[in-house]
């Protein structure tokens, strides 16, 4: 009873999590387009706001920054209870969706699916402590599957996720309680929330040669994307963890500050496209609507500064919004169309980045109910993953996790030194 009710607390959370970040995110449009000179709002409004998420991140919510889904995974790869909490907590849970709320009411370029797999974790994380349920490892797979299933509403996905992506395995013992998890959080969700496909329903099919010429360029090309996005996130935020060493609090502030500054002069560019999560770009190319040429550039450029700052927020539906806006520049340029160039976009960059082709198979068919284009999207998302694993060795969350339990591990070498020098 004590799984089932935080099963349910996930979906319930998930759809009210959702309904808070829609709210912030068209207060600053609408703010943004009040007046005449409003649209140079954020270039105040943007920087002060990732300043005070980093600031409140690192002082009241730490491990709260980014998307969430590294320290789930890192979680599940740490053995002391104590080390799981400084990850996954309550306190952390209502920190993350506080500050993300925070940043899309700023203008950054992020999204809540990522931050609700480390909510979803950290629910059943607590659900295990107080059922004193020792199955810890199995419950974090399962809150992270119930996260994502709410999210977009996606139960497929979801379990998807949680045996590619979270686990790299497939784990017989906890598909019960993942598929349970998934079920349950979804059935909350719907009930509040109601059946739909986060993108409407798409139908589209390759036709000619020139759709499978898109299908190709797709793939490796958003492939290519997602690689590079991967593999630059993980080197510059390396370099930008070095530059903080001596005073982290301040300089992690500061750079959050000029990311801010910079993402407002990017929306300023694009006329205010690359603000927010791109859901609305990426459902307009899906429906058929080209996207400006540039537009995959500008949000790319707005999502990695997003990530760079170290605020809260995920990359999940800002890298749909990419991917959206490269394949529907390639459609635009070989006369295809734009639905499936949009479509075959979002699972080529998607799969890319996260490097779990079946994930991004699946995420994106249950997305926008496009059966006509499985094949497709199947051989894109496959092509996405083999070329971004030639290009980049490291997937991203796999990459970032590293970060937290090499951090957990010197935490706990520092206090076997001060309990053996006492």
């Amino acid at each position: 009873m004590v799984f089932w009710f935080g099963a349910l607390a996930i979906g319930i959370i998930s759809v009210a999590f959702a309904e808070l970040a829609d709210l912030a995110q068209h207060g600053f449009e609408s703010l943004r387009s009040s007046g005449p000179y409003m649209f140079l709002v954020p270039l105040v409004l943007t920087p002060a706001g990732f300043m005070v998420s980093a600031y409140l991140a690192a002082v009241l919510f730490p491990n709260s920054q980014g998307s969430g889904i590294p320290q789930a995974i890192a979680a599940r790869h740490l053995r002391d209870d104590k080390e799981r909490s400084t990850l996954l907590s309550l306190k952390i849970a209502l920190g993350k969706i506080v500050l993300t709320v925070l940043g899309l009411a700023s203008g950054a370029s992020i999204g809540r699916e990522g931050p609700t797999v480390q909510v979803g974790a950290s629910i059943m994380l607590a659900v295990a402590r107080f059922g004193g349920m020792a199955q810890a490892r199995g419950l974090i797979l399962a809150g992270s599957a119930a996260g994502i299933a709410a999210a977009f509403n996606t139960p497929l996905a979801g379990i998807v996720f949680a045996i590619e992506e979270m686990s790299r395995t497939y784990e017989s013992r906890a598909n019960g309680v993942v598929l349970t998890a998934v079920i349950l959080s979804g059935l909350a969700a719907l009930g509040l929330a109601g059946s739909y496909n986060y993108f409407g329903e798409a139908s589209a099919a390759p036709a000619g040669m020139r759709d499978w010429v898109l299908v190709l360029i797709c793939g490796v090309g958003g492939g290519a994307l997602g690689a590079g996005f991967s593999a630059s996130a993980q080197h510059f935020g390396a370099k930008v963890r070095r530059w903080a060493q001596p005073r982290p609090l301040k300089r992690m502030v500061s750079l959050a500050g000029m990311c801010g500054l910079a993402i407002a002069l990017i929306g300023m560019v694009s006329g205010g496209a690359t603000y927010g999560t791109g859901y609305e770009q990426a459902r307009a190319a899906v429906d058929g609507n080209a996207l400006p040429m540039m537009f995959f550039v500008e949000k790319l450029g707005a999502s990695f500064l997003s990530m760079l700052s170290g605020i809260p927020g995920g990359i999940f539906a800002p890298s749909l919004s990419v991917g959206a806006g490269f394949g529907s520049t390639i459609g635009s340029l070989l006369g295809t169309s734009i639905t499936l160039a949009a479509i075959l976009g979002m699972a080529g960059f998607f799969s890319g980045v996260v490097q779990a082709p079946m994930t991004a198979f699946v995420i994106i068919l249950e997305m926008t109910g496009d059966h006509k284009a499985v094949i497709s999207i199947m051989a894109v998302s496959m092509l996405g993953y083999v070329t971004s694993r030639i290009l980049c060795a490291e997937p991203l969350y796999h990459g970032l996790s590293r970060i937290f339990v090499a951090a957990a591990i010197r935490n706990r070498r520092a206090l076997d030194r001060k309990e053996t020098a006492a």
